[in-house]
This record gives structure tokens, C-alpha cells and sequence, in this order.
């Protein structure tokens, strides 16, 4: 008999939680056209560009001068030095931007320069990271990638440990200025394959993976 009412209790609690899902989502999508935190799908999700960030590798190419041309990575005050200029700022600007930039300093020494700028290492700035904490395998700030999922994410920090709680885990993210939590299903995503678990990833998420109590 207590069996009975001990499955009878795991039913009547997963109604109840679904119908808390189904609430809160209902709250946090409303009743506009604005969609919710946990529904945007790719096709929602803006263009973006790719900003240098502290700790990117760049190359420097010359066109015609193969002597300045060079390659470094940014510091960690988001500056750059070339063989002609010291503590060019790059961090928070497009490649292209910084080529401009570069070709304005050059001209003082050299008869219309044509730069161009490649960034063939990426860390990104902060704003445009996506950050895995808790029981991640390999817990860090991933750059974001354009059309990034919750899947790839997962991928890039090794999935999770044996001790993590991936239907416990949560996102956080900026929402009309506001943090707002979206509960996530890692485990239905990684261990069972369940592809409905999975979402977009926006710039700047924080995902929390919990840690299992048993």
C-alpha cells in the first residue's frame, strides 16, 4: 500500500511542477508579441559583430611592406603594439576598425598604407562570452559564437561531471536590462538525447551547473 501512494505522490508532484513551468513561462513570455526568455529560437536571434577583445592573436598585414607587418596578442588592458605605434587601443573595436586606426598611425611614416587586420585567436570581450560555472567538466568563458545553442556550449566545456545535476542547473541572462533564471534540462539534453531541451544561447548567459546532493 505504501507503494501505491508513494507513486501516486511522484505523479501528483511532476503535474505540479509541470504546472509551474507552464506558469512561469506563461509570466515571463506575457501576453505580447515580445518572446519569452527561454523560447527565442535562431531565426530571433540579431546578427552580431565580432569585437577584439584582451588576449585575441592578431595579424598585421602591410600590404607592400613586409617589414611591419606582425603578428601579437592584445594585453590585458585591450592594447596593441606594432613595429611603428605603441598602445594602439583594440579592444572593443571590429578588425576592420582597427585596420583604419592602424593605417591613420602608419601614415605619419609611410605613403598610404593598406592594413589589414586578422584575428585568428579568439577570447573576446566579456560582454560577448558566454560563461559555464558548477559541475561543467571544464568550467570557463567560451566566445560566443554566432547561432551558438545550448548543446554547442556544452561541447566546447567538455559536457558535465559525474556529480553534476544537469536537470537542477540554470542559465542567466540579461532580459530588457533585467537578470532573469531560466531553468535548464542537461540531463535530458546529454544523457537522454531529448533535442527539445536544447535553446539558443545569447551573449553575455551565465550557465550554473548544480551539484547533485545523491
Amino acid at each position: 500500500m505504501s507503494g501505491f501512494f508513494n507513486s501516486e505522490l511522484r505523479v501528483g508532484l511532476r503535474r505540479a511542477a509541470a504546472f509551474v513551468s507552464i506558469l512561469l513561462a506563461f509570466s515571463l513570455g506575457g501576453c505580447g508579441s515580445q518572446p519569452s526568455l527561454g523560447s527565442l529560437a535562431a531565426a530571433d536571434i540579431p546578427d552580431y559583430e565580432y569585437v577584439v577583445g584582451p588576449g585575441d592573436t592578431m595579424e598585421i598585414f602591410v600590404w607592400g611592406n613586409a617589414e611591419l607587418s606582425t603578428t601579437g596578442i592584445v594585453r590585458p588592458d585591450g592594447k596593441f603594439t606594432t613595429r611603428l605605434v605603441e598602445d594602439l587601443q583594440a579592444a572593443g573595436k571590429t578588425s576592420t576598425q582597427l585596420a583604419r586606426d592602424i593605417e591613420v598611425a602608419y601614415a605619419t611614416y609611410v605613403r598610404q598604407p593598406v592594413v589589414s587586420v586578422i584575428v585568428n585567436g579568439f577570447s573576446g570581450v566579456p560582454e560577448q562570452q558566454v560563461r559555464v560555472v558548477g559541475e561543467a567538466a571544464t568550467p570557463s568563458s567560451v566566445p560566443y559564437r554566432q547561432r551558438m545553442t545550448l548543446l554547442d556550449l556544452m561541447i566546447s566545456v567538455g559536457g558535465m561531471t559525474e556529480f553534476a545535476d544537469g536537470n537542477g542547473s540554470t542559465l542567466v541572462r540579461d532580459f530588457q536590462g533585467k537578470q532573469e533564471a531560466i531553468e535548464l534540462r542537461l540531463d535530458d539534453l546529454l544523457r537522454d538525447g531529448d533535442i527539445s531541451a536544447n535553446m539558443v544561447i545569447m551573449p553575455g548567459d551565465i550557465v550554473i551547473i548544480a551539484e547533485s546532493w545523491f
